[in-house]
């Protein structure tokens, strides 16, 4: 019997490689011009306009405690959905599409850092270095922890 694989689209962010699942991804875009918005939480960069639809950038690296990179550097995003919502994830670069077979789908190790520990999924072990399967709903359901904490 086959095992079933999963495709995941890889991005880097703070030099970790991440995937994320293909089906959930709906565009990955360049650069874009991302308008500011008063009393946003610090993760939302802002809202860009794709395609006549309002789509809010979320940026990861605020979202997940992370340094900010080089300022030369060029932003990249993903755009994904959650509940029904556009999100663009601001990251630093995309890589490729991937497939992995399910059994080789691990649980995080407790050696994984604590940011990324809640917000995976699960790891796949690559040659070299982990994958860090991204959970986009983890990722994007901080409205109630921020409002919690606040």
């Amino acid at each position: 019997m086959e095992s079933e694989t999963r495709d995941f689209v890889t991005i880097r962010l703070s030099g970790q490689l991440c995937g994320i699942p293909v089906l959930e991804v709906h565009d990955v875009l360049s650069e874009q011009v991302i308008t500011a918005v008063p009393l946003a939480p610090p993760a939302v960069a802002g809202v860009l306009n794709l395609r006549g639809r309002i789509v809010t950038a979320i940026n990861l690296r605020k979202r997940l405690g992370l340094s900010e990179p080089e300022e030369n550097s060029e932003n990249m995003s993903i755009v994904v959905e959650y509940q029904e919502e556009p999100y663009s994830l601001l990251i630093d670069s995309v890589g490729d599409v991937m497939s992995f077979s399910e059994e080789s789908l691990e649980r995080n190790p407790v050696t994984l850092d604590a940011c990324w520990q809640e917000v995976s999924g699960g790891i796949f072990r690559l040659e070299g270095e982990l994958l860090v399967i991204l959970d986009v709903e983890k990722l994007l359901n901080f409205d109630r922890n921020q409002a919690t904490a606040a």
